[in-house]
């Protein structure tokens, strides 16, 4: 017999995310979630959705995979203007996806970005025309360049994300300037208490996008080869007919397992959030939908628990954003952004992919399908390939 459940808010909290197991309490709608696993939804700082600029593509791999698993909002730190509108058709339900936030266009040192007037003026575009509060500082020159920027930004109350670059010492200063993220990874693997301490009590918040890790073998290329996502039924549902094929089976560069050293980079990561500092996941947009997820499980590799990856997944992301208020957990007077699991990832972390339902922004979609669940039922528009097959 189907049960009601309630689960747009927490039953009850469990550790500081809202993790919650679902019981029989008030009433919503009929879905038995009776045993599930019920967490937030996934949250990726560091997207490359890769969308079709000029001719507008909505319905696309991006969108439908990323959402399929578990992904409810990301923010592209480098993308065309173009992303603002797919942001736009999301949210006005034009078409299901998760919620888009970007920096738009990157700053780059090529841009003469060389006095402080040029870069506030610059950044007036992104404040009024653009409408984001998010700036990608890709590397824009020298400190000084990098002060105006920081500048710039406190003057016109946006929020500086800065390029890692596989630069130590830059990093640093990004720490010491005031910029409120440094994407990618450290290029040493190995950091010790100094560092960790900065980091951490910086507040700042460290991506490290471990797919791409700076330093070493890629390890993209690794999880390209052993997971084979070509042959995931799931994933093949949302690409076109052989386009995961042709971009996932492509074996580029082979390693020894030896040399991959994104443990001891995840390990670094691991010893900031257990100094309390802020670690956020980043997929780089290297295989929509399982990116994050992978993220999650390299975070692990380097000995993080289970429940600060769910962190750093989720609530860090939206302290990232500047959203923490709206989204990142389980809370009552919180977007209804979650993921309800067969397994618990606390318990084994490559449970988080058992997704049995996803629910964003108080729509409830069917983990493998997307076909709508709530508040109205009915199939997702199929993607144009399909109609042309």
């Amino acid at each position: 017999m189907t049960q009601k459940y309630l689960i747009l808010v927490p039953i009850f909290t469990f550790l500081s995310i809202g993790i919650v197991t679902a019981q029989q309490k008030n009433i919503a709608f009929d879905t038995d979630v009776s045993g599930k696993i019920i967490m937030p939804g996934i949250i990726d700082v560091h997207a490359h959705l890769k969308m079709n600029p000029d001719v507008l593509t909505p319905i696309s791999p991006a969108m439908y995979s990323n959402l399929a698993y578990g992904t409810t909002t990301v923010r592209d730190p480098q993308a065309t203007p173009d992303v603002f509108m797919y942001a736009d058709v999301v949210a006005a339900g034009l078409v299901d996806g998760p919620r888009i936030y970007s920096t738009g266009p990157g700053l780059f040192f090529f841009d003469g970005l060389n006095s402080y007037e040029k870069i506030k003026a610059r950044l007036d575009i992104y404040k009024n025309r653009y409408q984001t509060n998010y700036i990608k500082s890709y590397l824009v020159g020298n400190r000084q360049q990098r002060h105006w920027m920081i500048q710039a930004t406190k003057a016109l109350q946006l929020m500086p994300i800065a390029e890692g670059g596989a630069d130590a010492k830059q990093d640093i200063t990004h720490v010491l300037d005031g910029f409120t993220s440094n994407e990618h990874s450290l290029p040493n693997a190995h950091i010790y208490k100094d560092v960790v301490q900065f980091f951490a009590q910086s507040t700042i918040q460290y991506t490290p996008t471990l797919l791409v890790s700076f330093g070493g073998p890629l390890p993209i290329y690794q999880y390209l080869a052993k997971e084979n996502p070509f042959e995931n039924q799931k994933l093949r549902r949302f690409f076109p007919n052989d386009a995961l094929y042709t971009n996932t089976a492509t074996r580029l560069l082979y390693f020894r397992e030896e040399d991959y050293h994104v443990a001891d980079v995840a390990k670094g990561a691991n010893k900031i959030m257990t100094a309390g500092g802020h670690i956020a996941v980043g997929g780089h947009g290297e295989m929509q939908g399982l990116q994050n997820h992978w993220e999650m499980w390299l975070l692990a590799s380097g000995g993080m628990s289970n429940h600060n990856v769910l962190k750093a997944a989720t609530i860090n992301g939206a302290k990232a954003l500047g959203l923490a208020t709206d989204l990142g957990s389980i809370e009552k007077g919180k977007l209804a952004d979650l993921i309800v699991l067969d397994k618990n990832p606390l318990d084994h972390i490559k449970n988080s992919i058992t997704i049995k339902y996803v629910m964003k922004n108080g729509v409830l979609y069917d983990g493998e399908t997307l076909d709508k669940l709530y508040p109205v039922k009915g199939a997702v528009a199929r993607p144009w390939w399909q109609l042309e097959e």
